[in-house]
């Protein structure tokens, strides 16, 4: 935009300035009537002021132009705008706090929004390599079969449905629109639901279920908290060869235990993060590392406390703590 064109909006804003200081030349020029001075020296201090004032006129436009040319730079770059030339007011101060502060959350959202990214990039990775090998094993079962195993299908299509849920429980937790509903079940139940998904598994396996009835009722999210307990006794199904799985609980506090091939105690502190397998996850590459960390976030969101012991050839405890005295019943 060329000088000129500026003049008409700077004559609009300096309106005020105009006005006043017309009405007090106003009053000047009447004063020097009134008291019948000479109409040479009324007309000499006159243009004498409107001298001075067309100068200082000059130099304000000339800032003023200024500032429009380095507030559009800024429009054009925000995010790269340095301290300006001309001489800052008040307000000038105050708007580009407000700029920095602008920018600051920009740089920490973006930063936020980038880790956010990876980290759902990393996920998705990890998720299309697990969700090949049962995709892998149904092709080759109908490959090399002409009679395929019916049980053997159904238990990769049971890990196919698994690695989705897994995927959605993913994308849903990360939502900030999740939505929670919290009532109180009978934890019994709960717990029937997850038996009953992997009914066939347990005998595939030949593996034995032994489900001591708990009687607690619980205050939770029946989605999530099924869910959970999904993933739970798929761990334990998963890495249990021979033996059982023995599901009780007292005193507000579940326990679902295997007689697994257990885990080191060196990976015990590690188990909930994402992406961790430990040494026998390393030999299993079923394993993936995710569904012990969704366990544990959803648990935490739910308020609930997850707890794992186990020993190498001796089996797995996994503890739940349900109580929780945060929330209320509405």
């Amino acid at each position: 935009m060329k000088w000129w064109s500026l003049i008409k909006p700077y004559l609009r804003e300096r309106s005020f300035y105009i006005i006043t200081l017309s009405i007090f030349i106003v009053i000047y020029c009447g004063v020097y009537f009134v008291y019948d001075i000479e109409l040479q020296a009324v007309f000499y201090a006159t243009y004498l002021v409107l001298f001075i004032l067309v100068i200082v006129a000059c130099i304000d436009f000339y800032t003023y132009y200024r500032k429009y040319q380095e507030l559009k730079l800024m429009k054009q770059n925000v995010l790269v705008f340095n301290n300006p030339s001309y001489k800052l007011g008040l307000f000038d101060k105050e708007y580009l706090d407000v700029v920095e502060e602008i920018k600051r959350l920009y740089y920490e959202n973006d930063g936020i929004t980038n880790q956010q990214f990876k980290d759902l990039e990393d996920y998705f990775t990890l998720w299309v390599h697990q969700i090949k090998l049962p995709i892998s094993a149904i092709k080759l079962l109908l490959e090399t079969e002409k009679v395929p195993d019916k049980k053997l299908l159904k238990s990769e299509l049971l890990r196919i449905n698994q690695y989705t849920d897994m995927v959605l429980a993913y994308l849903r937790m990360r939502s900030i629109d999740t939505d929670y509903v919290f009532e109180i079940y009978e934890l019994d139940d709960l717990i029937r639901q997850a038996i009953r998904k992997f009914s066939t598994e347990f005998i595939r396996k030949k593996l034995q279920i032994q489900f001591d009835e708990t009687h607690i009722k619980v205050l939770t999210d029946e989605k999530w908290l099924v869910f959970v307990l999904e993933q739970l006794l798929s761990n334990a199904i998963k890495y249990t060869n021979q033996g059982y799985v023995h599901i009780y609980g007292n005193d507000n506090t579940l326990y679902i235990e295997d007689t697994g091939i257990g885990i080191d105690a060196s990976d015990l502190p590690r188990v909930f993060d994402k992406g961790f397998t430990g040494y026998n996850g390393r030999s299993d590459k079923k394993a993936s590392g995710l569904g012990l960390y969704l366990c544990k976030n959803i648990i935490d969101k739910l308020s609930h406390r997850l707890e794992l012991e186990s020993q190498v050839d001796k089996g797995t405890k996994v503890i739940l703590h349900l109580e929780r005295k945060d929330l209320r019943v509405e």
